[in-house]
């Protein structure tokens, strides 16, 4: 099958750092190649890929500090027009940006929506584009657009060399991935005061979320349990989960899926949760992690954490998370809108 996997230009895929939606399409192409599906990657022109790359600009827009982003994304969407005729099935993976163009072409095409979609202008968006196959990445992130025209949910997908298993861990706790107040590193301050453990904080910070940062958690880290590494890349992502004794995921948003929880399981690693989003749908409560109310809970949940064992969360990995499950669901979710396109262009 002839794919092209359009890619959002803030990272390089897969990125350098910090970056779920691209370290996701990384994954995909490079799973779809290996089995032999001829794929085009539009992207910055810094990814790396065994995919035919289309740079739709010289560096990631975050590391060449660009200020208009949408700009490059426009002309990019533009370049896949342009060849859409040259695939047999167009996956887009940012968000709405194509919808007006897309909607008056004749390509078949899809889109997974990554981010949160509880806000408000986004329901007359998608009840104008009800014509719009999307996908969600878990079951809890369609219900605020259960209107809209979904062809699946497919859940992430690692490699299973890409993160290493280690049976025996050492004592800390983990947060991993993005200070931001939905994320709620505090709370994981909290827990581990509480429980008595050393917490060790691996985060970037949003330009964004200077000042929120500056202002609520800066003052936190003078703790002596705290060590704060900042933004760091997979080998040392590797390195801190798989050495956790849990990672701590205490979010108080919608999450649509949580990239940071299957990179835990791969490495053996259980999570402790906060009930919201796609947690209940990603952990499997006292056999991967514990799924939490509160911070009282989550505290009673790392001192009975030894209950975990910790070869059956890789084995709940590499059983529900790997990339090859993620690309065989989405072939199925291809094969199909192909197979209605073709209806559609005959009966035309």
């Amino acid at each position: 099958m002839r794919i092209a996997q359009v890619a959002p230009l803030y990272e390089s895929v897969p990125p350098h750092l910090y970056g779920g939606t691209e370290r996701v399409v990384s994954y995909l192409t490079e799973e779809l190649v290996r089995r032999g599906e001829d794929v085009t990657l539009f992207a910055s022109g810094d990814s790396r890929t065994t995919a035919k790359l289309v740079p739709a600009c010289e560096r990631s827009l975050r590391s060449s500090k660009a200020i208009d982003t949408l700009a490059l994304h426009v002309l990019m969407v533009e370049q896949v027009i342009k060849r859409a005729d040259e695939f047999d099935i167009v996956h887009f993976h940012i968000d709405y940006l194509h919808y007006p163009v897309s909607r008056r072409s004749r390509f078949n095409h899809v889109t997974t929506l990554h981010g949160r979609l509880d806000l408000p202008n986004l329901v007359p968006l998608y009840r104008e584009f009800t014509d719009v196959p999307v996908i969600s990445i878990s079951d809890s992130q369609r219900r605020p657009l259960s209107f809209a025209r979904w062809a699946g949910t497919v859940y992430h997908g690692l490699p299973p060399d890409e993160f290493n298993f280690r049976e025996k861990a050492d004592d800390y706790l983990l947060f991993l991935g993005r200070i931001s107040p939905e994320k709620r590193v505090d709370r994981a301050i909290e827990i581990a005061e509480k429980a008595g453990r050393k917490l060790k904080i691996a985060a970037k910070i949003d330009r964004a979320d200077r000042y929120y940062f500056n202002k609520h958690i800066k003052p936190l880290l003078d703790k002596p349990f705290i060590e704060f590494i900042g933004e760091v890349g997979r080998p040392d992502a590797d390195k801190l989960l798989g050495g956790a004794a849990a990672l701590l995921f205490p979010i108080d948003w919608p999450e649509p899926f949580g990239l940071v929880m299957i990179e835990a399981f791969a490495c053996g690693t259980p999570v402790i949760a906060f009930r919201s989003g796609s947690v209940p749908e990603v952990i499997t409560d006292g056999v991967t992690g514990f799924i939490v109310e509160d911070v009282d809970q989550a505290a009673e949940a790392v001192r009975r954490i030894r209950q975990i064992d910790r070869r059956r969360c890789r084995y709940e990995f590499e059983t529900r998370f790997t990339d090859r499950r993620m690309a065989q669901d989405y072939i199925k979710i291809y094969e199909h809108l192909r197979h209605r396109h073709g209806e559609r262009e005959e009966a035309a």
